[in-house]
């Protein structure tokens, strides 16, 4: 199979869309989360659909791009490696004020920072 941008854009990527504070500037973002390592692009706009709809047009000039440098583009998981497990853990409340005040300056929720943070320390060595 041929893979141009009409595949990439068939793709089920994964696209989360977060409030953003308003002392920030407020409106939403939307953002791919597979591409986070790779290219820096996001939609935003003052309801999730305008930020969706920001975020696919960047998308499109992205692909565009990386196809033109050749660069390698990522493709979704197809297996479970990605599912949630919950989890119960203890930690220190000084840490958890932290992650908690770190988290909403990046408008996301203690779960994916913790998440984020793993990655970053574990699976990119």
């Amino acid at each position: 199979m041929k893979k141009d941008l009409n595949y990439y854009l068939n793709l089920p990527y994964d696209i989360l869309i977060k409030k953003i504070p308003e002392d920030e500037g407020g409106g939403y973002g939307a953002f791919m989360p597979d591409f986070k390592e790779v290219a820096f692009f996001y939609g935003d706009g003052d309801s999730p659909d305008e930020a969706l709809k920001e975020l696919k047009e960047a998308f499109i000039v992205t692909l565009e791009s990386m196809m033109d440098r050749k660069v390698p583009i990522p493709e979704p998981a197809t297996d479970n490696s990605d599912k949630s497990v919950r989890l119960n853990i203890t930690l220190p409340e000084r840490i958890v004020n932290i992650l908690d005040t770190e988290a909403k300056k990046l408008c996301l929720n203690r779960s994916a920072l913790i998440a984020d943070l793993a990655r970053r320390a574990f699976m990119q060595r």
